[in-house]
C-alpha cells in the first residue's frame, strides 16, 4: 500500500548503530497532516490523498484556500500535495496522519527543492573538463565546440550550456528510515534528501518496493 505524508527538513546529524557503525542521518519533522481533499477514479480520474502541512497565517490565505480547509474542519496549509494511492478508503477528510505511520527499516522515496546554486557555467553545472591553464592557451572554462560548422549549423537542442542550475524538484529513492519518534513528530532518514534546511519535502513509500 502506498503511503506518505509531509514534513520540514531540520537537517543533519549521526547515530551510532549497536555494532559501533557510524550512520549519517537527516531529521524531518513531520507534524500530524491534515487529509484536506479525496481524489476518485469516477471525478478525477485516478485516486488520491491530498494532504495539507503546516498551517498558513490567516491574513495570508485567500478565499478559496480557507473554503478549502473549512471542508476538512482545519486552517489553511502552506505545503499543499497530493499522495497516490489505491487504499482510499481508508482515509476521511479532516483526518491526521503522523509519523507513526512509517517504522524502522522501511524504505521510502523523499521528495523535495533542490538548493539553487544560481547562474553556473559548464563546468560546475554539467561536470565538463577545462582546458589546459597555460602554455598559450585561451580555452581555460568556457564552452566547446556548439555545433558543426557546415551541415546542420546550429546548435542541438539540449546542449549542455551555462545555465540556472538547482531549485528544481528532485526525488531521491529507496532510503531507508532508521527510527520514528511518534511524540516529537520526527523521522531519521538514513542519508542526504534534498533540499535546504526548513525546507518542505514529500516523504512516500518506496515505489519500486522494500
Amino acid at each position: 500500500m502506498t503511503k506518505g505524508i509531509l514534513g520540514r527538513k531540520i537537517g543533519m546529524t549521526q547515530l551510532f548503530s549497536e555494532t559501533g557503525e557510524l550512520i549519517p542521518v537527516t531529521v524531518i519533522q513531520a507534524e500530524p497532516n491534515v487529509v484536506l481533499q479525496k481524489r476518485t477514479n469516477e471525478n478525477d480520474g485516478y485516486t488520491a490523498i491530498q494532504l495539507g502541512f503546516a498551517d498558513k497565517k490567516e491574513h495570508r490565505a485567500n478565499k478559496a484556500e480557507k473554503g478549502h480547509a473549512e471542508k476538512a474542519s482545519t486552517s489553511p496549509k502552506r505545503y499543499v500535495r497530493e499522495i497516490r494511492t489505491e487504499n482510499i478508503d481508508e482515509y476521511e477528510v479532516g483526518q491526521e496522519i503522523s509519523v507513526d505511520i512509517f517504522t524502522a527499516g522501511e524504505k521510502i522515496d523523499v521528495t523535495g527543492t533542490s538548493k539553487g546554486k544560481g547562474f553556473q557555467g559548464s563546468i560546475k553545472r554539467h561536470g565538463q573538463a577545462r582546458g589546459p591553464m597555460s602554455h598559450g592557451s585561451h580555452f581555460h572554462r568556457s564552452s566547446g565546440a556548439m555545433a558543426m560548422a557546415a551541415t546542420p549549423a546550429r546548435v542541438f537542442k539540449g546542449k549542455k550550456l551555462p545555465g540556472q542550475m538547482g531549485n528544481e524538484q528532485i526525488t531521491i529513492q529507496n532510503l531507508e528510515v532508521v527510527s520514528v519518534d511518534a511524540e516529537k513528530n520526527l523521522l531519521l532518514v538514513k542519508g542526504n534528501v534534498p533540499g535546504a534546511k526548513k525546507s518542505y519535502v514529500k516523504i512516500t513509500s518506496a515505489l519500486k518496493g522494500n
